[in-house]
């Protein structure tokens, strides 16, 4: 086995323990273990091409099938952290207490450039492709590498959906809208409990409403969004570690091309009011100390895994 695939039967394991806790609690129990059971026979419909047909293709097709699957892990975190209660009172109040403000409500209302709003837009609709873009570079510019490439960013996602479902804080935009502009911009942040069990009204996303960025980052929310995973911002910190990756391939050239699209992307998270601005600070934290901690981890697997080296077919 893979070791992405060791790391998804441990995140669903996971998941299934805290599911049995907390069963008669959860919204739709019986189909997110039957979501498990298409994961691990997707899973091991990939490993028995793969040893039909051992090849750099078929690994690709191994690895990315199950890449894909992050977009539904994403809000089966909602459905596991909504036995909680909200938190976002927390860290809404650690953004007073460390800026004397809330940066989410202000930056876009005092930034309205159409430019600027279009970059920002820009930079978060870069998430996924940065992440391809990254697994990519590993496939064909080190190939020896690419399975480590891929167990440090599937890794660092589940790391970042434990906390996501035990954790819970929805961010602003469904924060701010629960609880009235007014009453946040007076620094009153209520304990809102199980809230968000119940609603998912949002706040209407801030910019240039007629830009392109704008509008597929609007689509995107309105079909895969939930009032979850907020602190930290895992936008933030999977590109850091995908960042941190490219330092690790020496990609300089790359990384001189990316590095303003990372700079919007993390600035994005604050302007489009998806995280607070602390969530940006405990992204950029968690995503070098996560990427250190797997590479750490990955370093002593390949000291008694093999790694897979094929010609190219």
């Amino acid at each position: 086995m893979l070791w992405i695939e060791w790391a998804i039967l441990a995140y669903l394991a996971f998941t299934l323990v805290l599911m049995f806790f907390s069963y008669v609690k959860l919204a739709n129990p019986e189909s997110m273990i039957w979501g498990r059971v298409r994961v691990v026979t997707l899973m091991a419909a990939m490993w028995a091409v793969y040893r039909l047909l051992p090849c750099r293709a078929t690994m690709l097709l191994r690895v990315t099938s199950q890449m894909c699957l992050l977009a539904w892990w994403y809000p089966d975190t909602y459905e596991l952290n909504r036995v909680f209660n909200n938190l976002d009172y927390l860290v809404a109040g650690w953004d007073q207490m460390l800026f004397g403000c809330q940066p989410a409500l202000l930056f876009s209302a005092k930034f309205t450039s159409p430019v600027l709003s279009e970059l920002l837009h820009f930079g978060y609709v870069s998430y996924y492709p940065m992440i391809i873009l990254t697994a990519l570079v590993y496939f064909f510019r080190r190939y020896e590498e690419f399975e480590r490439c891929a167990f440090i960013i599937m890794g660092a996602f589940f790391i970042y959906y434990v906390i996501f479902d035990l954790f819970p804080v929805t961010g602003p935009t469904y924060y701010y809208k629960a609880v009235g502009i007014d009453e946040i911009a007076k620094g009153v942040f209520p304990h809102l409990g199980d809230y968000f069990n119940f609603h998912h009204e949002s706040l209407v996303l801030p910019g240039y409403s007629k830009g392109v960025f704008y509008k597929l980052v609007a689509d995107a929310q309105a079909t895969g969004e939930r009032p979850t995973a907020a602190f930290p911002s895992s936008h933030v910190g999977i590109s850091t570690v995908c960042m941190l990756l490219l330092v690790h391939l020496r990609q300089k050239k790359l990384l001189c091309c990316l590095l303003p699209v990372y700079v919007f992307l993390c600035t994005a998270t604050v302007y489009i009011q998806a995280h607070y601005l602390v969530d940006v600070f405990a992204g950029w934290v968690s995503g070098v100390a996560i990427f250190l901690l797997l590479l750490a981890v990955s370093t002593k697997i390949s000291n008694f895994a093999p790694q897979y080296s094929h010609k190219k077919k």
